[in-house]
């Protein structure tokens, strides 16, 4: 009835997005996978990365980790990847894992000689959905089709990614389940940053080319002087202006400093979310979108597009416009921004929304899937 009465089951998670990824949303999700795995009485996880770059795997607890911390710049991502895919084949056969968990996608894998099963998580169908945006050399789809053919198990982060996976690759759908991502900044803020935007500024959090559709919100933001006049507007994360990003600006009638960009840990964007009037989440398509949970945790009021998967997980909890019409987008920020009555609303349905994601229930329900295809 259970085929580790006898033992643990035994999941190893591969090296791959902790050999690419300082900081991000997949690593992330696979940390906090493991740090509650870990836990459970029944399941030993490993995470064998033998080199890596991860700082959330740099800080995570060593009795889980096959592998060691090293800066980006002494070894290069291809000796990297290429010293990674022959030592993780030992370390994982040494700890002969029932179930290899794929963190992100490849040709061929790394199948241990135990003849483990293996399962992979797909976050989004992006470079499927929207190829112009990813440039013709890019071969992700073409190595995930791979990764998930010879996979025993996916697992979607959300059901329109399911339905999106389902219907590009005729995959059996028995074989594909939904776990929906937690979140967790659980950070106490302080008015640190508070004091370095000193005016009311509306939030947007990422990258911010291709699909993410932040020109978008910079159009919307500078043609209206409703809002331009009163807030500033705080990008988070995504690396530095470019000298094209500030040219935009510039040409977009903005004045300089009332476009800035922010960077810092998980500290500096709790602080950014706890006194931002609203996050403008204006993506074409995401596979699950983070921000708007962590945003509804420090009671800041949503203001998302209604694309991809992003309705399915905000809920009622935000206000919603079509991504690529930016007078919709602009109506949508100033039903919020400039109605105090709407993001007091938002702000109470955000608080009951974020109670329906946890990583513990992500965790539990992985195992649950772990479980069922090892019977």
């Amino acid at each position: 009835m259970g085929f580790y009465w006898d033992r643990h089951m035994r999941v190893a998670f591969d090296y791959q997005t902790f050999a690419i990824q300082p900081y991000g949303g997949i690593s992330r999700y696979f940390v906090e996978l493991v740090r509650r795995l870990s836990l459970m009485d029944d399941v030993d996880a490993r995470i064998v990365a033998p080199v890596h770059i991860n700082n959330y795997l740099n800080n995570f607890n060593q009795n889980y980790v096959s592998g060691r911390y090293v800066s980006r710049f002494p070894m290069i991502e291809f000796l990297r990847s290429l010293y990674n895919s022959v030592a993780s084949v030992p370390a994982i056969n040494k700890f002969s894992p029932d179930i290899v968990h794929e963190t992100y996608y490849s040709r061929k894998g790394i199948r241990s000689i135990v003849g483990n099963k293996t399962v992979i998580t797909v976050h989004d169908m992006i470079h499927e959905r929207f190829p112009t945006y990813v440039g013709a050399r890019d071969k992700t789809a073409y190595v995930k089709r791979k990764a998930i053919d010879r996979s025993d198990h996916i697992i979607c982060v959300s059901h329109n990614t399911r339905n999106d996976l389902l219907e590009i690759t005729g995959i059996d759908p028995s074989k594909v389940s939904v776990v929906y991502h937690g979140f967790d900044l659980n950070v106490k803020s302080t008015n640190y940053y508070h004091n370095l935007v000193n005016e009311p500024y509306i939030l947007y959090v990422g990258l911010r080319d291709g699909y993410k559709n932040f020109q978008s919100l910079l159009k919307a933001f500078s043609r209206n002087s409703s809002l331009n006049k009163v807030f500033k507007l705080v990008c988070f994360g995504g690396g530095s202006f470019t000298h094209a990003e500030r040219q935009r600006n510039k040409e977009s009638g903005l004045k300089e400093g009332q476009v800035i960009w922010v960077e810092g840990d998980d500290k500096v964007l709790a602080q950014l979310y706890s006194h931002a009037s609203a996050l403008v989440f204006p993506s074409l398509y995401e596979g699950f979108g983070i921000p708007p949970l962590e945003a509804m945790s420090y009671k800041c009021p949503v203001v998302c597009s209604n694309g991809g998967s992003i309705p399915e997980v905000v809920g009622d909890a935000g206000e919603f416009f079509n991504p690529t019409d930016v007078d919709a987008l602009a109506e949508a920020m100033i039903r919020v921004l400039l109605v105090p009555e709407r993001a007091d609303f938002l702000r109470a349905m955000g608080t009951e929304r974020i109670k329906s994601f946890s990583w513990d229930t992500c965790a539990n329900r992985t195992r649950d899937i772990y479980e069922s295809i090892l019977e």
